[in-house]
């Protein structure tokens, strides 16, 4: 694995850990974050020893959000006092950027786990809300921060929270910007679990892990893919798209396998053929 500023991947097939690794600065996500998770994420969808991915945090937290001081001559255009149509033009392709920090998570097809302790704030939340799902310990603190540093939230988050938590849940975060702490998380299910301690909030991300490991990784990429497509469509668009799914996916090994198991009584042992 090529080495990177910002984080530390650890390969351990079945299962891939991706740590965000500037625990001195609590995570916070300077240049290299934003730019480092697109090539990361897309080899570990090209990883077919790889059926699930867990992202963490070294040191005291997930992350405490986006690091303004040092994005600041990554973004030149924030400081231009004249603020012309121009400017902005150019601003914006460099926020589509930022958006794919996040996006390339939700399109990896392996299923991705947020295993939370500490702060989880703004861009740390925008991160979590890609993926699949959010596991985090007691000590857990998220925040939808933006509104509180004077930025509306544009990498993502205020369009995948509300599909977590709903409407009005959703726009009490991004409008009051105030902290929540991981039983409060777990009541609007922004997490699905809580756990005592940051050594069991990690066993227990593994361990569900290991479980969705246990099943055919066709059926589980093609649900992450049938479920990311469905989001904004109608029930009749959604099910058209999973007929063609499923049609395109059946027969295969894995199916053969599932059968066989079956009829000897044993657990199956899929390769994603």
């Amino acid at each position: 694995m090529p080495d990177y500023e910002f984080y530390i991947v650890e390969k351990k097939p079945p299962i891939a850990w991706v740590y965000l690794n500037r625990p001195q600065k609590l995570n916070a996500m300077h240049p290299p974050a934003w730019k480092e998770s697109i090539p990361i994420f897309e080899d570990l969808d090209n990883d077919n020893d790889i059926k699930v991915v867990i992202i963490s945090g070294k040191g005291k937290c997930f992350s405490a959000g986006i690091d303004l001081l040092s994005m600041a001559a990554e973004l030149p255009e924030l400081g231009n006092k004249e603020q012309k149509g121009g400017i902005k033009w150019s601003l914006l392709p460099r926020i589509y950027a930022m958006q794919d920090t996040n996006t390339c998570i939700e399109k990896c097809r392996k299923p991705v786990i947020a295993a939370v302790h500490g702060f989880c704030i703004g861009a740390g939340l925008d991160m979590t809300t890609a993926c699949d799902i959010r596991l985090c310990s007691s000590d857990a603190s998220f925040s939808l921060r933006e509104a509180g540093v004077a930025f509306v939230a544009d990498v993502g988050v205020l369009q995948r929270i509300p599909l977590i938590v709903g409407q009005g849940i959703a726009r009490e975060l991004a409008y009051t910007a105030k902290y929540i702490d991981a039983k409060r998380a777990k009541e609007i299910l922004l997490v699905n679990e809580v756990f005592d301690t940051h050594e069991a909030l990690m066993a227990g991300a593994e361990k569900m892990a290991l479980e969705i490991c246990e099943n055919s990784p066709l059926a589980v990429q093609a649900s992450k893919n049938v479920l990311n497509y469905c989001v904004g469509k109608s029930i009749d668009d959604g099910l058209k798209y999973v007929a063609s799914i499923s049609a395109n996916i059946i027969p295969s090994d894995d199916l053969m396998e599932a059968m066989i198991a079956m009829m000897e009584k044993r657990k199956p042992k899929f390769t994603g053929k």
